[in-house]
């Protein structure tokens, strides 16, 4: 599909990797639902984009509210025809501390967002994008998951983390495979380190010394050079059931 005909929905699309791509699917044309909880954030980025991008407070691992969302997107626009994945939560902690074992429910909370989130809203969302009329070569949809380089080299501090990226690049094939019926491809992107909001509550010597662990370029990422990726994957159909690590050649150390 062109950039100027798509219609996403993106969750953590408020901040962060999900700014980056509501920001250059409007500016390529295209218009965008922001699916988040970051009321603030998002209404501002709404006020500062215009009438081409609305709003949904969204949980990801709420049925309901995905599929409010879902039912936004439609009343707002028509429908939509995208779909990119960028809400979740990086929560570090050890299987075992001074404090003992890792709260059971720290761990499940990374996977219930991270994971279960993730396949939560594009099971929606393929539900409805299946109706669309097809396009060249029968495409009606495109799914862009956000997985990470630590879901094949995970450190230590990131069980729960590595697991539910892990997760996230281990159905995309499958539902690559299926959606194919329906005209939808899924592909998942596994960026490394990215100068996030996340990142951003680190001291600047912290940032600096990750950045430098980067072979080549040696600097953080920047999100709009995730967001570029996505809006690739959205133009180029032959990319579909594949996993891309963007991480300038990092391979993360054991801690």
């Amino acid at each position: 599909m062109k950039v100027s005909d798509c219609t996403a929905l993106v969750t953590g699309g408020a901040s962060g990797l999900g700014e980056a791509c509501v920001r250059d699917i409007v500016a390529g044309g295209g218009r965008a639902v922001i699916l988040d909880l970051q009321g603030e954030r998002a209404e501002a980025l709404v006020r500062d984009l215009g009438e081409r991008v609305v709003f949904a407070e969204t949980d990801v691992t709420s049925e309901k509210s995905v599929q409010g969302a879902v039912e936004k997107a439609v009343s707002a626009f028509g429908g939509f025809n995208a779909v990119i994945n960028c809400a979740g939560v990086g929560d570090p902690g050890k299987v075992l501390s001074k404090k003992g074992p890792l709260p059971l429910v720290q761990f499940v909370r990374v996977v219930q967002i991270n994971l279960v989130g993730t396949f939560n809203v594009i099971r929606l969302a393929v539900a409805r994008m299946a109706n669309n009329a097809p396009g060249e070569d029968g495409e009606r949809g495109v799914v862009i998951n956000t997985a990470s380089a630590a879901a094949f080299d995970g450190q230590i501090g990131q069980p729960a983390y590595a697991a539910s990226k892990a997760g996230v690049v281990g159905m995309t094939l499958p539902l690559a495979r299926e959606c194919a019926d329906y005209g939808i491809r899924v592909v998942t992107i596994a960026p490394g380190l990215f100068d996030t909001p996340m990142l951003a509550l680190l001291p600047e010597a912290a940032r600096e010394a990750l950045g430098k662990s980067v072979p080549f370029p040696n600097r953080l990422g920047n999100p709009r050079e995730f967001s570029a990726l996505c809006l690739h994957i959205l133009t180029n159909r032959m990319l579909n059931g594949e996993v891309i690590r963007l991480d300038g050649a990092l391979r993360m150390a054991a801690r």
